[in-house]
């Protein structure tokens, strides 16, 4: 393994001081940031289950609704007013907790009154519970 003495790498070094000091952050202050939660969807045996990734966030900021065949998450987060008299300022905030709204199409094979959700530690779990699916009956008819 070729190993590179630090006295090499000047230009990665010079680099990332001169964009990551404080220069892309006047851009992105002049532009509202948003962010789209991360999402795992899981098949099993009895149902779907559906995981977003909302730290942060109160289960109260959030509403599910079904319409039609489509599953509707959406949060709004409403931003505290800062305390003005208070001593600090912040000079970095990179906290992104703003609304977001997911939609995905619910296959036909979902019982929609039973549908649940959990949120804890940051995730929510929205459980979509599957209807039996109908067996073919098999049935002999007797010839007269």
């Amino acid at each position: 393994m070729k190993t590179v003495s630090k006295n090499n790498i000047w230009l990665p070094g010079l680099l990332d001081n001169f964009l990551l000091e404080n220069k892309l952050d006047a851009f992105n202050k002049n532009y509202e940031t948003f962010s789209i939660p991360a999402v795992n969807i899981t098949e099993n045996f009895p149902n779907f289950v559906v995981e977003l990734a909302t730290p942060g966030l109160q289960k109260e900021d959030f509403t599910i609704e079904i319409e039609e065949d489509t599953l509707k998450i959406a949060s709004k987060k409403v931003e505290k007013n800062k305390d003005e008299n208070s001593d600090s300022r912040s000079l970095k905030q990179e906290f992104n907790y703003k609304g977001f709204e997911r939609s995905f199409k619910l296959p036909e094979n979902i019982k929609t009154e039973d549908i649940q959700a959990h949120y804890e530690n940051g995730i929510l779990k929205i459980t979509l519970p599957k209807m039996e699916e109908k067996k073919a009956l098999k049935k002999m008819v007797e010839i007269s």
